[in-house]
């Protein structure tokens, strides 16, 4: 779903007007209208105003949910890793953490090929 059309379902959501939504986060209600039309994008600021507005994150308002999850092989995995006890889920999140480090680590330190 776009943008634009997560804007629209969700003001309708919540009952508002074009008008009372461009009221609620300062701006012209030629804006919105613009918005959710597509013919243009809110600004950051405006983005975290809307996002406040409509009780969502900004990653709702721009990614789709394909977008921003892991891929359906580490999908399963955390899915299994979510009836895990508190202790296991424990070990898990400091293994990964220390896995992240290890590849920050090496990018870090293992200097940039160069095309010779």
């Amino acid at each position: 779903m776009s943008l634009s059309a997560r804007l629209i379902t969700l003001r309708r959501q919540l009952g508002l007007s074009q008008q009372a939504m461009a009221d609620a986060i300062g701006v012209h209600s030629n804006s919105w209208k613009k918005y959710e039309s597509g013919q243009a994008q809110p600004s950051l600021e405006v983005l975290k105003k809307i996002a406040i507005k409509l009780h969502v994150s900004t990653d709702f308002l721009l990614f789709n949910e394909q977008e921003r999850g892991p891929s359906d092989e580490f999908r399963l995995r955390f899915e299994a890793i979510s009836s895990f006890s508190t202790e296991e889920k424990q070990v898990v999140k400091e293994i990964l953490d220390s896995l992240i480090l290890r590849h920050q680590a090496k990018q870090f330190f293992t200097p940039p090929q160069t095309g010779n």
